[in-house]
């Protein structure tokens, strides 16, 4: 957080122009962690506590979101592995992470292509490099 009010302070950058990540979870305790990581890796996150919240955010487009985070596993009828499917139908291109304790080993069946996969528990600065490397550098094949 300090380099980011650095940033906006000297006039690098505005929080406006922050990549904003629409984020699914529905843990508050793992809410506050990704969002903190988030922010201090320069990203504005916004926060969806269900699949549904998020997949309406996102076919309403209010908000230009650059990528989604997703746990696999939440409350409500939508899983993680349907939100990316629903995201993906809205912009084929649309960079996915998805985080998740216990099905990390379906990734590669019911896994989007070109997205990345956190085992949980990660650190949170794997959270930023995942998001940094689907903006910056393109989508990684997936294995």
């Amino acid at each position: 957080m300090v380099y980011l009010r650095w940033l906006v302070e000297w006039g690098v950058a505005a929080l406006e122009d922050l990549p904003v990540i629409l984020v699914v979870e529905d843990d508050q305790p793992l809410q506050v962690i990704v969002e903190d990581a988030l922010t201090e890796g320069g990203f504005e996150p916004a926060i969806a506590a269900s699949g549904e919240e998020a997949v309406t955010l996102l076919k309403g487009r209010k908000t230009k979101y650059r990528a989604l985070v997703t746990d696999i596993t939440l409350l409500g009828r939508m899983d993680g592995w349907e939100i990316a499917q629903q995201a993906r139908e809205i912009d084929p291109e649309f960079p996915i992470i998805y985080m998740s304790g216990a099905h990390a080993e379906d990734w590669a069946s019911k896994g989007v292509p070109n997205s990345i996969m956190l085992a949980k528990p990660f650190a949170p600065a794997q959270l930023v490099t995942a998001v940094s490397q689907l903006l910056n550098m393109g989508t990684p094949p997936t294995t």
